[in-house]
């Protein structure tokens, strides 16, 4: 959902890093941050391809098997309230500002290497 990467620009202060996660460009990215965006991505699109595997690029930039559950919890509780919202058609508050509620799409198969 598009607010979320307005929030994300906003809190975060990194009109590029948060581009960068919401295109799924994640070339540019730190190696942490890039495991931590490639496995939320993957988990979002494509959840019954998990498998064990999936687990060692964030073992290998430093997670802990709990930092790597908390990961599956936000991603997975996200997800979930997302499609809430759009099975709902829930709208964005008014207080969100006009480019926020412009929807953008993005080739994020591509990006993944899933196209």
């Amino acid at each position: 959902m598009v607010q979320h990467g307005a929030a994300l620009a906003r809190e975060g202060g990194d009109a590029a890093l948060t581009e960068a996660v919401v295109s799924a460009d994640l070339s540019a990215l730190p190696d942490r941050l890039r495991a931590l965006c490639a496995y939320a991505y993957k988990l979002t699109l494509d959840p019954s391809a998990m498998t064990e595997g999936d687990l060692t690029p964030l073992r290998g930039v430093g997670l802990s098997d709990r930092d790597i559950v908390d990961l599956n919890q936000v991603v997975a509780y996200f997800n979930y309230v997302n499609r809430i919202a759009d099975g709902l058609g829930v709208q964005l508050e008014e207080e969100w500002p006009p480019e926020a509620r412009n929807a953008r799409r993005y080739d994020v198969r591509r990006h993944l290497g899933q196209a």
